[in-house]
């Protein structure tokens, strides 16, 4: 079974490659990545139109190669992924979508550690519209270090991981705290180190749902 990921960013690849390899190791996973997704959501502050269209795009390419699902792993297009999903016969999923259901079952007070800044306000009103519709008063707090982005894209994932472990005790109270992006789970064990509370992820999370929803 082919399942079809969208990359924004390449840091983003291997994490949601080795979540398959652990928990769907049958299916057949290709790539698709547009790299100057990223560079221009944060130039240009929002999701236009254009954008959308990109998104709704790849989207589509993706199930023309015969894909049985569809998994973006960048967390700053929600809106437009929801827009690709409304239109495609298979599958779409967004990255965090997992995650934030698991994060709901966890307590009421959970904490978020980004790295890249433009995609935290949709992803928080993304975790405001889930705990609504769940009925549920979870809280969501988020924390941002965007120099932690800067190092993994220069190659210094010890430093991406260190900076995210240095700012995870102002969460500390949290029932849970979430790793924002595919491209910080690999920080899950020097953050857990850090905290007495779940540390949650997003590809092993992503990659279950999407098995359940094409079986």
């Amino acid at each position: 079974m082919r399942i079809a990921l969208i990359h924004a960013v390449t840091v983003a690849m291997a994490p949601v490659h080795a979540a398959f390899a652990q928990r769907w190791p049958e299916a057949e996973v290709t790539d698709l990545l547009d790299t100057a997704l990223a560079p221009d959501r944060e130039r240009d502050g929002e999701l236009t139109p254009a954008m959308c269209r990109r998104i709704i795009g790849l989207a589509d390419y993706a199930g023309g190669t015969g894909a049985a699902g569809i998994l973006f792993t960048c967390s700053a297009f929600g809106d437009a992924i929801e827009m690709a999903a409304r239109s495609s016969a298979i599958p779409v999923l967004k990255p965090n979508q997992a995650m934030f259901e698991a994060a709901l079952a966890a307590g009421t007070r959970i904490g978020m550690l980004a790295t890249f800044g433009p995609s935290v306000a949709g992803m928080e009103a993304e975790f405001r519209d889930l705990a609504a519709r769940r009925k549920s008063a979870t809280r969501l707090e988020s924390v941002c270090i965007p120099e932690a982005m800067a190092a993994l894209r220069a190659g210094d994932g010890a430093a991406h991981d260190r900076l995210l472990a240095d700012a995870a005790p102002a969460l500390a109270g949290c029932d849970a705290v979430l790793l924002a992006h595919f491209s910080t789970a690999r920080a899950e064990r020097a953050v857990s180190a850090a905290l007495s509370c779940p540390v949650l992820t997003a590809p092993g999370a992503a990659v279950d749902k999407l098995k359940s929803l094409v079986a």
